[in-house]
C-alpha cells in the first residue's frame, strides 16, 4: 500500500491508539505550526493509498464533508468544528463577524442532512463564537472549542468501548473461543477522531487478551465496510473476514455471530436509530435469530428534539452512480468501473431507520441502555427530566 507521507506525522503523541503500518494516527488533526489549516485522512483513496488532505478554509471544509474526505458522525462534526475555527480565524475586513459564524454555520450544515453530530458540534461552535469581542479573541475560543471536541471525541469513544467490552467478555465466558462479531459500515477510528465507536469494544477486547473475529459487511455501494473497516482492523491485527451484505442472516442461521454491534448517525428520544441503509435489514434478522443487537454511539449522536425519526428525519439521498459504478483497484491504479448497462436509473438513501424494537441496547459513554426514551433518561438525568 502507498503511503503519501509528510512531516507533521512526526508530531503525533501517545495519546493516539490507532495505527497504521504500525505507526500512531488519527484521522483529523491540527499542527499549531500552521494556525490557517488542518489536516484529515482523505478516505476516499483508501485502502489502495493513504493520502492527507489539507483543509484551509470553510468551503474545502463543506467539500471534505459532502463528497465523503470525511465520514462518520463523530468525525463530520469535528471537521465541522474545525471549519468553524478557520472561519473565526479568517473573518473579512469590515464585515459583521456574527453574519460571517452563522453563513459558514449555515454552509457546514448542510453539507450532509443525516448525521446529528454535525449539528451537535456546529451549535457548539456558534455559541462560544457570539461571546466573541474581537477577531483575535473568536479565533482563539474557536480553537480551543474545537481542540476539546476532537479531545473529547477520543475519550468518548474509549468509554464507550469500555462498556462494550463487557458484553464481549460475558460472551467470552460462556463460549471459551473466539467471539464472532457482526459489524455494518464503518463505525471504527476512521468514522471518530480515535477508537471508533463499534470498533471501540472490538479494541479493548483485543487489548484485553479476549481472543475476537469480526464478520465485516461490504456495506454497498461505497463499500465503507470492504474499503475501511477491513483495512483498519488489519492494521490493529484484528483477525476478521469480509462478507456480502446478504450474508448476514444466513450466518446468523448457522450460529455463527455471538453480537452485531454497529454505530449510528442519529438517535431519536425513543431509541430509533438511523445508520448506514442495510442496518434495518440485520437488525431484523438478529431479531429472529436470538442474536443480540448492540448500536454504539456518543452523546452528541442523540436527537431529544426528534420523536420519530420514520417521520421527521431527512434521510440523505446520493447520487445514483455511487450505485451504477464501483470503485476499486485495477492494474495498481484506483478507477471506477460502470456495473449497470448503459441509461439504468438508480435510486441511492444513503441511511435507513432501525425501529427501537429490534435494538437490544445502546452502548453509550455512559453506560448500556435501553432504546426507549426511558432507557436513555437513566442515563440522561439532566435530559427530559420534566417530562418523564
Amino acid at each position: 500500500m502507498y503511503i503519501r507521507t509528510t512531516k507533521f506525522i512526526a508530531h503525533f503523541s501517545s495519546l493516539y491508539v490507532m495505527l497504521v503500518q504500525g505507526k500512531p494516527f488519527r484521522t483529523i488533526w491540527f499542527d499549531q505550526r500552521y494556525s490557517d489549516r488542518f489536516y484529515i485522512i482523505d478516505q476516499r483513496q483508501l485502502p489502495h493509498s493513504l493520502e492527507i488532505a489539507t483543509i484551509k478554509d470553510v468551503d474545502t471544509a463543506v467539500q471534505a464533508i459532502g463528497e465523503m474526505w470525511v465520514r462518520g458522525a463523530p468525525l463530520i462534526g469535528a471537521t465541522a468544528a474545525w471549519g468553524m475555527y478557520l472561519a473565526a480565524s479568517q473573518i473579512p475586513a469590515r464585515c459583521d463577524s456574527q453574519f460571517w459564524f452563522e453563513e459558514a454555520y449555515s454552509k457546514l450544515l448542510r453539507a450532509r442532512p443525516t448525521a446529528f453530530n454535525l449539528k451537535w458540534a456546529l451549535d457548539r461552535m456558534l455559541e462560544v463564537l457570539r461571546h466573541a469581542r474581537d477577531p483575535d479573541e473568536a479565533a482563539l475560543i474557536a480553537r480551543r472549542m474545537a481542540a476539546h471536541i476532537t479531545e473529547e471525541d477520543v475519550q468518548i469513544n474509549a468509554s464507550i468501548g469500555e462498556h462494550g467490552l463487557n458484553l464481549i467478555k460475558d460472551i467470552y465466558e460462556r463460549v471459551q473461543r473466539p467471539v464472532n462479531i457482526l459489524t455494518h459500515c464503518n463505525a471504527g477510528w476512521l468514522a471518530t477522531v480515535d477508537w471508533g465507536t463499534a470498533t471501540a469494544p472490538i479494541y479493548k477486547a483485543k487489548a484485553e487478551g479476549i481472543p475476537v473475529h469480526v464478520y465485516v459487511d461490504e456495506t454497498r455501494p461505497r463499500n465503507q465496510g470492504a474499503a475501511l473497516t477491513t483495512w483498519e482492523l488489519m492494521n490493529m491485527d484484528v483477525p476478521c473476514t469480509l462478507i456480502t451484505d446478504n450474508a448476514g442472516g444466513h450466518l446468523m442461521q448457522k450460529g455463527k455471530v455471538d453480537i452485531v454491534i454497529t454505530g449510528t448517525d442519529r438517535v431519536d428520544r425513543n431509541g430509533n436509530v438511523c445508520n448506514k441503509i442495510g442496518t434495518y435489514l440485520k437488525a431484523l434478522a438478529a431479531k429472529h435469530q436470538g442474536v443480540p443487537f448492540y448500536v454504539a454511539l456518543p452523546t452528541g449522536t442523540i436527537d431529544w428534539s426528534m420523536d420519530n425519526a420514520f417521520k421527521d428525519l431527512t434521510i440523505e439521498e446520493r447520487g445514483e452512480e455511487e450505485i451504477l459504478f464501483i470503485q476499486g483497484k485495477m492494474k495498481g491504479k484506483i478507477a471506477q468501473v460502470q456495473i449497470a448497462p448503459d441509461g439504468t436509473k438508480a435510486e441511492n438513501p444513503a441511511f435507513d431507520v432501525t425501529p427501537a424494537d429490534l435494538v437490544t441496547g445502546l452502548i453509550t459513554e455512559r453506560g448500556i441502555c435501553a432504546a426507549t426514551f426511558e432507557g436513555m433518561s437513566n442515563l440522561y438525568p439532566e435530559i427530559g427530566q420534566d417530562e418523564r
